[in-house]
């Protein structure tokens, strides 16, 4: 919601003030909403960060980002917000709390997430399904539309 590129570059300005180093970020995706109905698309862009933070520090500066950018969270299920930022992998660690889940627990199912993830890291491999993200970007059954919209081409 609102000016959906500008809260990209804030939200990438404040993941580097608050979690840690961008070393890698995906080109920008434009996607339909997934598990419910909206007139406006999302972009979707994925990066990849060095940190010195726990999973949940991490978790507890991306709420006060998204909090900072003006997302109010409900208990509605899915819905439109201003920004959402997820923990997508953390190494290769696997972490199954009450309020984190890691690797993201449906992420292979997304191809808004995997295409961009496929981008940039597509021979990583997914510690739980033992598969290379390209791979998985190949198999996934999700036929939601992904569209690139601007590429990043970082040399």
């Amino acid at each position: 919601m609102g000016d959906r590129k500008s809260l990209l570059a804030v939200t990438r300005l404040l993941i580097e003030k608050k979690i840690g180093i961008i070393v890698k970020l995906s080109s920008v995706y434009e996607t339909e909403p997934w598990g419910f109905v909206d007139d406006m698309p999302f972009l979707n862009q994925v990066v990849i960060v060095d940190s010195v933070l726990t999973p949940n520090e991490m978790l507890d500066e991306i709420h006060d980002i998204e909090s900072e950018l003006g997302r109010v969270r409900s208990s509605v299920g899915y819905e439109a917000r201003t920004m959402d930022v997820d923990i997508l992998f953390y190494d290769d660690i696997q972490v199954y709390d009450s309020d984190l889940i890691i690797p993201h627990p449906r992420l292979h199912k997304r191809r808004f997430t995997l295409l961009p993830l496929a981008e940039i890291a597509g021979d990583y491999v997914h510690p739980v399904l033992n598969e290379r993200l390209d791979i998985l970007a190949k198999e996934c059954s999700d036929n939601s539309k992904v569209e690139l919209i601007e590429k990043i081409v970082i040399s």
